[in-house]
């Protein structure tokens, strides 16, 4: 059954992270490009961008009575609102970015909010295209409770011509947002079966 079809169920709310902080970063255009993608031309999901700038570093001394700072609720509670998630991760030193692991350890601490639930990771970076980030992620899902998808997968070259991105960091590249638009698929049929709504 194609993912379309499956999705006239329902309308999944799916949020997109970028690893990076910078406003022209390459993930940050992969996440713009897949909220458009959603919008334009997959019946059934919309992504909602989630700037995880504002989060302070975890600090368990800022869990106070059982409170978590309101960036961190305000985060947790889109988390748990979220049918599946959008990883877009750059590759730092062999493994994700700071920003992006701080993330993820706030909606697993006080309590997992993750919950069981289905993402996609897309990477940039060099060589191998941000791939290493990508297994890192995955080992962390482990623990989480996220179930990723397995293929396709999306590693992307940023030295690989034709040029992907413009200046400002938004995604020009064609085959790069059809490449897109196969992992959003795969992502929505993945999460639709795990909710039981495709049998």
């Amino acid at each position: 059954m194609e993912a379309t079809a499956m999705a006239a169920q329902r309308v999944l709310k799916v949020v997109g992270f970028n690893g990076s902080l910078s406003a022209t970063s390459k993930t940050r255009g992969l996440v713009k490009a897949a909220v458009e993608i959603c919008k334009k031309s997959i019946p059934g999901m919309e992504m909602e961008f989630v700037d995880i700038s504002p989060l302070p570093f975890l600090n368990p001394d800022l869990v106070v009575n059982g409170t978590v700072p309101p960036e961190v609720e305000a985060f947790r509670k889109k988390m748990a609102e979220a049918d599946c998630y959008f990883f877009s991760s750059p590759e730092y030193n062999y493994s994700v970015s700071g920003p992006l692991k701080n993330a993820i350890d706030w909606g697993s601490f006080p309590t997992n909010v993750w919950g069981d639930k289905a993402a996609a990771i897309v990477s940039t970076g060099y060589d191998f295209g941000g791939g290493r980030s990508q297994y890192h992620l995955r080992q962390m899902g482990v623990r989480v409770n996220i179930h990723f998808i397995n293929t396709p997968e999306f590693f992307l070259n940023v030295n690989e011509p034709p040029p992907k991105f413009d200046e400002k960091g938004n995604l020009i590249d064609e085959e790069t947002k059809k490449r897109l638009k196969e992992i959003l698929l795969a992502l929505q049929a993945f999460a639709l079966r795990l909710d039981g709504n495709c049998k």
